[in-house]
């Protein structure tokens, strides 16, 4: 194997910012070194530039099905599109279909993915029934290295559970060290005011977020929260949208309890004026937890700050605008609920950076080191240190570039941030010390990435 060195970059990790030479042998961290010690059969000059850890996605959605279609990006153009943005890891979601066992659905999910991936990949299991066979499933799967099960409080009918399932789920999970991820909205309420817009004729985008409100995001969150405590488990709610969903994170934190919490780029930049947009355009920006209006993205980039939100992942779910999303024209209830973005989270978080809403290290913490650690993952990937995977991004922070459909990778016709303009840039990938991403040219093969068990939350230990 031959030798690569990085050389003349800042290293930034979740814990320091140094200048220093990286060198990886045999796909790994080999050693960090003061400038100019080191040497190598390959140089990548990285003066003037960040050398950060490639970004762990901990929720991406690649070939989900939903309301009748399926999700755009395939595993190979979703981990490549990944792989473009900074991203060498990705945690997708393997489902069980109702009436079928946990390991079907995750045999399933294998197939999609094995031999096509460019970058490494794990799963999470999304549980839709809860019997005594799911639950010793449970056990098998986290001896597997699949160690986080997925639980909906929302879909009736698709993949929504009952408190006493959550319940018994989070009780198996607080014996065989597994991670319950909620999906916390009241399902069964907002299926009510879903029914009651339309009767009045309210069919248009923007009463997807005005029927799935903040409060019942908030509602379902305390409960989540509540049964967690009950069963002796640990929770980590997923796409965290509301500020009164945030408070209530906080809340069980100052109580002691081990509670996590996750937001999306989306909320973060988004909000309701999105969804009100003209002539069925706010279709495109339909997810769930939706959008909500602009003065609660103040308390997410807060709860960031002050760690009540520890993570952010995309809940990367693309559907086609054409096809796909206008599926729901003339009732919003029937729009595929999902936004592309696995492409776009580190460029949006670095600009966080210069708006001054995050550190620099807090970037790589919420972005690479936090969901690696989370799903057990660290400090093989995460972090750049000797013994690490060699996951490594040569990122130009003073390079501009305008998001945009025309020239993402991602396997969808519209951009959810079409126009924006962000400061810094991915310059060049490498994964487990192969380039994926060479000076903004794709150098990465499907099959490159591997499927990578994960041991359990290392917040727990």
């Amino acid at each position: 194997m031959t030798r690569t060195l990085i050389h003349g970059g800042l290293v930034i990790t979740a814990s320091d910012e140094v200048h220093a030479d990286v060198l990886i042998e045999d796909g790994r961290i080999a050693a960090l070194a003061a400038p100019g010690v080191l040497t190598a059969d390959r140089t990548i000059d990285a003066t003037g530039k960040y050398v950060i850890p490639g970004g762990v996605d901990a929720h991406t959605h690649m070939e989900l099905p939903f309301g009748g279609t399926f999700a755009s990006d395939t595993f190979e153009t979703g981990t490549r599109a990944a792989a473009w943005g900074g991203t060498t890891t990705i945690i997708d979601f393997a489902v069980q279909s109702v009436g079928h066992g946990l390991r079907e659905g995750l045999d399933a999910w294998h197939a999609k993915a094995e031999g096509n991936c460019a970058i490494d990949y794990g799963f999470h299991m999304i549980v839709s029934g809860v019997d005594e066979e799911t639950l010793k499933e449970m056990d098998l799967l986290v001896e597997e290295g699949v160690t986080s099960f997925k639980q909906f409080m929302a879909y009736p009918g698709v993949f929504y559970s009952d408190d006493g399932q959550i319940l018994r789920a989070m009780q198996r999970s607080a014996d065989n060290g597994g991670l319950i991820m909620m999906h916390a909205e009241n399902g069964i309420a907002i299926d009510v005011l879903v029914e009651q817009a339309l009767a009045r004729g309210e069919t248009d985008p923007r009463y997807h977020g005005e029927v799935r409100k903040a409060l019942l995001e908030a509602e379902a969150t305390h409960r989540a929260i509540r049964l967690a405590q009950v069963a002796g488990a640990p929770l980590y709610v997923v796409h965290v949208s509301a500020m009164e969903a945030v408070a209530e994170l906080a809340r069980a934190r100052d109580e002691g309890l081990p509670v996590f919490g996750e937001t999306c780029p989306q909320y973060l930049f988004l909000s309701t004026d999105n969804l009100a947009e003209p002539d069925f355009e706010g279709a495109k920006y339909v997810c769930s937890t939706p959008l909500r209006p602009r003065e609660h993205q103040a308390k997410l980039w807060q709860g960031l700050r002050t760690n009540d939100l520890q993570v952010v992942s995309t809940d990367h779910c693309p559907f086609c605008f054409t096809g796909q999303k206008e599926l729901g024209r003339g009732d919003f209830s029937k729009i595929p609920n999902g936004l592309p973005g696995v492409e776009n989270r580190m460029d949006l978080l670095h600009q966080a950076v210069v708006d001054g809403h995050i550190s620099r290290r807090r970037w790589i913490e919420i972005a690479c080191a936090t969901p690696a650690r989370m799903f057990g993952l660290y400090p093989k990937k995460g972090t750049i240190a000797p013994g690490a995977d060699a996951d490594v991004v040569i990122y130009d922070p003073h390079a501009e570039q305008v998001i945009s459909a025309e020239t993402h990778h991602m396997n969808v016709d519209y951009s959810a941030y079409e126009g924006r303009r962000v400061t810094g840039r991915v310059e060049t990938v490498l994964s487990r010390g192969v380039p994926v991403v060479t000076d903004r040219e794709y150098t990465g093969r499907a099959g490159h990435g591997v499927f990578t068990p994960r041991s359990t939350c290392q917040y727990l230990d």
